[in-house]
């Protein structure tokens, strides 16, 4: 099981590269005049987008096994809430490369007969459960991180309160609370790149499957924006290793 996990874990580099240049494709699609002479330009992007959605396919064969093995990793640990995200969260995606494998094998043509939108539309339940509850692990660790440097904080606003000039308006203390929470937040952001780089990719993640369920429509450019931003963060993690939030 180890070797198969290490020998998977070689693909999700070319995986990554691939989705980035997949949701710039989208992005350009969406940007390309749809009429007139780039038409065939459109066309083209399409068909491109489409050969590399494949090929991720292709490539994510067996994730599901790394996943199982991730869940059974995060069971382990001590602290509940972590312990609760974590393992849901790598059995939904396991699930997800499950119904992801099926749907490759459906496109190409071993299963004959497959449903192709409902699978397509299970996987991506599977993949928005599974952000949920990453999302919800990096606000967990953003809280007991300011938690733990509220205290050691200066009492001093870094910011002056802005004067009340309507009775709409909040009261100096109000404004002076706000922005040493402000503050506080960046500043815990700013000292944990990875807990930061893990917030950003996950917000922009899950605009892909809200999207693709019909729960919340971007459309298309904002999709391809967000996929491209979140795959450059992945690989970025990938390039620098300490930049990946664990456990």
């Amino acid at each position: 099981m180890d070797s198969w996990v290490r020998f998977n874990a070689q693909s999700q580099a070319k995986e990554r590269v691939i989705r980035a240049a997949q949701y710039a494709c989208t992005l350009l699609g969406h940007t390309l005049p749809k009429g007139g002479a780039m038409a065939e330009h459109h066309k083209t992007v399409s068909q491109l987008e489409a050969h590399m959605s494949m090929t991720r396919k292709l490539l994510r064969l067996g994730n599901s096994v790394e996943a199982l093995e991730a869940a059974k990793r995060a069971i382990h640990l001590s602290d509940g809430v972590l312990r609760l995200c974590l393992t849901i969260s790598h059995l939904n995606r396991a699930m997800y490369f499950v119904c992801d494998n099926v749907l490759w094998a459906g496109k190409v043509g071993l299963i004959s007969k497959l449903d192709q939108h409902k699978w397509s539309q299970r996987s991506f339940r599977y993949y928005l459960f599974a952000l949920i509850l990453n999302l919800t692990r990096d606000v967990y660790e953003l809280r007991l991180l300011i938690e733990h440097e509220g205290p050691y904080r200066p009492s001093k606003p870094p910011c002056s309160p802005i004067p009340s000039t309507t009775l709409s308006s909040p009261t100096p203390a109000t404004s002076a609370r706000i922005c040493r929470k402000l503050h506080l937040l960046m500043t815990v952001l700013y000292s944990n790149p990875p807990l930061l780089l893990d917030l950003l990719k996950n917000g922009c993640d899950i605009f892909i499957p809200l999207d693709r369920l019909g729960i919340y429509p971007t459309g298309s450019g904002f999709v391809g924006a967000c996929g491209l931003v979140s795959s450059i963060l992945s690989i970025l993690t990938m390039v620098h290793p300490w930049l990946k939030l664990k456990p």
